[in-house]
């Protein structure tokens, strides 16, 4: 049974950053895609960022301040965010698929979700 871990959620001010990684146990899933996904309350989750072996692809309002990168021999994955805005706030969640052609985006082209961890961009 693959599990994912996150962990590097916390409380950051407005133009802070924070590094997120996830952990896979169980599977090696160095061949597939990984994705980062968030979801605020009251919103459905969205696609943030994901990465395979064709490179890496983001939502808009994240490029440029999000970096998403694996570690194929440690089976983790990071997400590196830097000048952090309120509208960050929200729970991410990590996960990974076996679509590997193209960049998934949508939560049922994954089939393997982390708990989630919160981040809060607060002053």
């Amino acid at each position: 049974q693959v599990q994912l871990v996150e962990s590097g959620g916390g409380l950051v001010q407005p133009g802070g950053s924070l590094r997120l990684s996830c952990a896979a146990s169980g599977h090696t899933l160095s061949t597939y895609t990984w994705g980062w996904f968030r979801q605020a309350p009251g919103n459905e989750r969205e696609f943030v960022a994901a990465v395979n072996w064709r490179g890496t692809n983001y939502k808009d309002p994240v490029k440029g301040r999000f970096t998403i990168s694996r570690d194929n021999a440690v089976n983790t994955v990071y997400l590196q965010m830097s000048s952090l805005k309120p509208e960050d706030t929200a729970v991410y969640y990590c996960a990974a698929s076996n679509i590997v052609a193209r960049f998934p985006w949508r939560t049922s082209e994954y089939s393997y979700w982390g708990q989630g961890t919160q981040v809060t961009v607060s002053s």
